[in-house]
This record gives C-alpha cells, sequence and structure tokens, in this order.
C-alpha cells in the first residue's frame, strides 16, 4: 500500500514539473499583462451612420487606431490579411509594415471628405511603436475599408466605445510585442 502511494504521489508530481516545464512563455510572461492574440474579430451586421474620422495613437504598451462613426456601430471586423483590397474594384492597396490588419466598420462615408482617396494614407505614423501604414482601402455599399500595416503579427484587440452622444468608436489596439522583454514567446 506505501509502495503504491509512493508511486502515485511520484507519478503525480511528474506531471506537474512536466506541464509547468512545457507551459507557453507568452502566457508565463505577457507583455504589459495584455493577454490579446492575433485571431479575427468580428461583431454584428450592418449599421445605419457614417465614418466621420479616422485617427490614431501612442500608448505605453499598444498603438491605437480610432475609427469615428456618427451613430451607434454594430457592424465591424477585424482581421491579419495577406492583402488589404479596396472595396468594390478588388485592386490591392499597398500597405507598409511585416503584417496587415484589414479594419472593416459597416457604415458608409461621403465621399467628398478629403480624405476619401483610394489608397491615400491617413494617419502619419513617424514615431509609432508598432504601427507602420494607414491606408484608406475604400467604401461600397456601406462597408468601408482601411488598411493597418503593422511591425508583424502582434496580438491586437478590437470593441467598440459608446459616444460621444449618440456617435461611436471602433478602437483598434495592437500591442507592441508578444511577451516581456528578456523572455521568449
Amino acid at each position: 500500500m506505501r509502495n503504491r502511494s509512493l508511486r502515485v504521489l511520484l507519478a503525480l508530481l511528474l506531471t506537474a514539473v512536466t506541464g509547468l516545464a512545457l507551459a507557453p512563455a507568452a502566457a508565463a510572461h505577457p507583455y504589459c499583462g495584455l493577454t490579446w492574440g492575433s485571431l479575427d474579430r468580428a461583431a454584428g451586421d450592418m449599421s445605419a451612420g457614417t465614418l466621420t474620422d479616422v485617427r490614431a495613437g501612442r500608448h505605453a504598451c499598444y498603438d491605437r487606431l480610432v475609427l469615428d462613426v456618427d451613430a451607434p456601430l454594430t457592424g465591424w471586423s477585424v482581421r491579419y490579411v495577406d492583402q488589404v483590397v479596396q472595396d468594390g474594384s478588388g485592386f490591392v492597396v499597398p500597405v507598409q509594415g511585416g503584417a496587415r490588419l484589414e479594419v472593416v466598420a459597416r457604415v458608409g462615408v461621403v465621399p467628398t471628405d478629403s480624405w476619401f482617396t483610394p489608397g491615400g494614407a491617413l494617419v502619419d505614423t513617424a514615431g509609432y511603436t508598432t504601427f507602420r501604414d494607414v491606408r484608406w482601402a475604400g467604401s461600397f455599399e456601406g462597408v468601408t475599408t482601411v488598411g493597418l500595416g503593422v511591425r508583424s503579427r502582434l496580438p491586437f484587440r478590437a470593441l467598440v466605445l459608446a459616444g460621444p452622444g449618440a456617435a461611436s468608436r471602433l478602437v483598434v489596439d495592437v500591442a507592441h510585442r508578444w511577451c516581456e522583454p528578456g523572455h521568449t514567446c
């Protein structure tokens, strides 16, 4: 009986040690405590409203892209793609960076806006840690696409924030790294 208990205890100990040794480094040392991934994000269907602005900001642990909409945004998607294509035509939009995110808001635009230039740069990304390029990819039948070039395929999150007023914002945050410096992911 004592021998059997010792064997069970040793088996449990071996399982625990092996599990610790094989635990993924990124889970053990996430960058800035961020637990985001790099898989597609999406919600909803078509939305009412119009895209009114595209802007970006820098934070300590991530760079942020914001699409402003003049109504509640219910339909959107964000995903890594090999190439960003222009809405309606399918022409490739050159987006600089080691990886590209396709950011889609299921709202239209007013084509007289000054930033409505196919393939045109929307944000000056000089000085950003992660962002390399932000390009207009067009709007067709109420679906508007922005190409976001980033340094490499990095973890991101996407969410919609309400306000101000009846407006909303599609926010895409892309982390500067996968894990803390000095650790292997």
